[in-house]
């Protein structure tokens, strides 16, 4: 890439970063683009298991006819999605409240354009049936499965400190969903921290108890993470506004119509049906624009990791979000 390019490149990404402060990012609203050719534009997009990102689209029927094509990856969860991201193999990705913390705190060039608010029973700790763990404040000196910078882990930070606790007085074994669920039925983990649809196939098929969701714990909040450089091209940008649409239109469908949602989505996980139905429920979410109550929570959540020694800097989280695309919140 020539110098001049590289500028130019630099120039649009501040210009669009810059949208944070500007008055039509203060009120949600983004300037008006200029006309891109978006057929010429491939947007490659990040999905996982527990966010379903491209069965939810299809099963609202908002895939097909995108002006811009979609290459799609998996992952199995939101950290090495990130990191595909801030590497740029992949330009943009839901992922929970704590991925885009650590992906900041590493200096990954990353950026939040679209927020979500969950429902609290999509997070939960897990423990077996015959476990004799009735309460938070028992788990000194358990072993727990998390995936490392998780949503799972910050829900776990938190329910250690409202129980006294500390990420230092239990056993953190840091486990990806698939192999904390062998671990967790094979009793290798006293307790898994986790979200869905693990914790409704948990339950259903290894006889898990949850010991307490997400309500009182964790963050509300989960993220569309975008690469800055896909931000910075006109073109991917006009393809991640729309996607954004797409998204926050795929979520009031899938609320409004959870069965549907759940045997499609039961066809992208090869879970059954009866796992999905509860977890499309439990894992209903709406689109919501990043405004100042979503950054001081998840200012919250970055604070939490760096006192807890996890991050090895502070992050400010304002300097990993743009207001541009607040306006296709709740679209409809």
């Amino acid at each position: 890439m020539t110098r001049p390019r590289v500028l130019a490149v630099f120039a649009a990404a501040l210009a669009v970063l810059a949208g944070c402060g500007s008055a039509a990012a203060s009120s949600g609203t983004a300037p008006a683009q200029d006309k891109v050719d978006l057929s010429t534009v491939t947007l490659r997009v990040g999905d996982q298991k527990g966010t379903g990102a491209q069965a939810l689209l299809t099963a609202a029927g908002l895939l097909s006819g995108t002006p811009y094509r979609i290459t799609w990856s998996s992952f199995t969860s939101g950290p090495p999605m990130l990191q595909a991201i801030g590497g740029g193999s992949v330009d943009i990705g839901g992922v929970g409240n704590a991925p885009p913390v650590f992906a900041a705190a590493a200096g990954s060039k990353i950026v939040a354009v679209g927020a979500l608010r969950a429902n609290p029973h999509a997070s939960a700790i897990l423990v077996p049936a015959s476990s004799t763990l009735t309460s938070p404040d028992q788990l000194r000196g358990k072993r727990i499965a998390v995936a490392q910078g998780s949503s799972a882990h910050y829900h776990l930070l938190t329910l250690l400190q409202k129980a006294g606790l500390t990420i230092a007085d239990v056993k953190v074994v840091n486990l990806q969903p698939a192999d904390a669920l062998s671990a967790f039925t094979s009793g290798h983990v006293d307790a898994w921290d986790v979200w869905s649809p693990y914790i409704e196939q948990a339950t259903a098929q290894a006889h898990a108890r949850v010991l307490v969701d997400g309500t009182g714990y964790g963050s509300p909040y989960s993220f569309t993470i975008a690469a800055r450089a896909a931000v910075g091209d006109p073109g991917k940008a006009a393809a991640i506004r729309d996607y954004l649409s797409r998204i926050a239109r795929a979520h009031l469908w899938a609320n409004a119509h959870a069965d549907a949602w759940a045997a499609v989505w039961a066809r992208g996980t090869g879970l059954p049906v009866d796992v999905m139905r509860p977890a499309a429920t439990d894992s209903a979410a709406t689109s919501v624009p990043i405004d100042d109550a979503v950054i001081t929570s998840e200012q919250s959540v970055a604070d939490a990791f760096k006192g807890a020694g996890l991050i090895p800097r502070a992050v400010t989280f304002s300097d990993f979000a743009v207001r541009t695309f607040n306006d296709t919140a709740g679209s409809g």
